[in-house]
């Protein structure tokens, strides 16, 4: 049974973009860790952290490429995918269970964002080539 994972969390350090060789050939994976945390407020009514928990993502294919390109150490995202467990083994080589998410899509949260800017479609790229027109920046 699939265990469908969606949260908001921030990354301990900037994604790690691998490329793995595979059955069918080489494919893409970054991987990442993320802090989920709990908040609620206290006595004084203020915003505190009250748990949460760390998760090894991973996500694939062009993805993985744009998301080892964009984000960095701190970046808030969401998380969607499917949280999955195996046994593995410590440095002590005791066995342990390992709890990690296969992202289907991690997008990036606005808090802490000074610019955007967006890439052109490829057809208003070419077109803004060939007539020497560059692209507005938004």
């Amino acid at each position: 049974m699939q265990n469908i994972f969606i949260g908001k969390g921030n990354l301990a350090n900037s994604p790690e973009l691998k490329i793995i060789n595979g059955r069918n050939g080489d494919f893409e994976v970054a991987t990442m860790r993320v802090m989920f945390a709990r908040y609620g407020r206290d006595e004084d009514d203020q915003v505190v952290q009250t748990g949460g928990f760390w998760r090894e993502v991973e996500i694939y294919g062009f993805k993985a490429r744009d998301v080892a390109k964009h984000l960095r150490k701190g970046s808030r995202v969401l998380v969607i995918g499917e949280e999955v467990d195996f046994m593995a083994k410590d440095s002590d080589d005791n066995e342990v269970q390992v709890i990690k998410i296969k992202a289907e899509d991690i997008a990036l949260q606005l808090t802490r964002i000074e610019k955007i800017v967006f890439a052109a479609p490829a057809a208003r790229q070419s077109e803004a080539v060939n007539t020497n027109q560059a692209e507005p920046q938004y």
